[in-house]
């Protein structure tokens, strides 16, 4: 459970210890794939949707 106390080390730490290889890969996957259609898929319409979904995601990018 986060606390205000928490670093990102900390945080890091606990990923390293609970998380799967596997999980690890699909997470660096997806958002690999998010990365790459965000920088190479200039269509407004789509650009907008997907910045936006990283938004609802809790990414912040501006």
């Amino acid at each position: 459970m986060a606390t205000a106390n928490d670093t990102v080390d900390a945080r890091l730490e606990q990923a390293r210890t609970e998380l799967k290889p596997t999980q690890v890969a699909t997470g660096l996957a997806l958002a690999a794939a998010l990365g790459f259609a965000l920088l190479f898929v200039q269509e407004p319409t789509l650009h907008d949707a997907m910045h936006n979904f990283r938004h609802a995601a809790g990414v912040t990018c501006h």
